[in-house]
């Protein structure tokens, strides 16, 4: 039998799951990720282009750079409590080849330069720039 059942409707249904889930969080981003969205967006950042809210295997991430593969996490307070969540998330995106780099939604909207100047940074590494 396949992992996800009689031929696969459970992932069918799991990704139609996962991609409404990815439309509401798009939808009412919190603060620190509306910001980052704003420089992100448009490949205002050194003209690489950015997704967000965008599924990935079962996880939603942030913001996504398929190329160079890059994903930005932007993290509040619940993630102090989910921190085992988080290790295994990272894990599975860099499993899939990509880098990830975590701010807090405090240094996103107090230290916004230094935060885009980071993910620029990272970008140009991983595209050998």
């Amino acid at each position: 039998m396949p992992p996800y059942g009689e031929a696969g409707r459970d992932f069918v249904n799991h990704e139609k799951h996962l991609l409404a889930h990815a439309k509401t969080q798009r939808q009412k981003m919190p603060d620190a990720e509306r910001e980052l969205w704003y420089h992100l967006r448009n490949r205002r950042l050194g003209g690489y282009k950015f997704r967000r809210q965008e599924p990935i295997g079962t996880y939603i991430a942030d913001f996504i750079c398929h190329q160079p593969k890059l994903v930005v996490e932007a993290d509040g307070s619940q993630h102090l409590e989910r921190a085992t969540y988080d290790a295994t998330r990272t894990r599975y995106l860099e499993s899939c080849d990509y880098s990830v780099l975590r701010f807090w939604n405090h240094d996103i909207l107090q230290h916004t330069d230094a935060v885009l100047e980071t993910i620029l940074r990272k970008l140009e590494e991983l595209d050998g720039r």
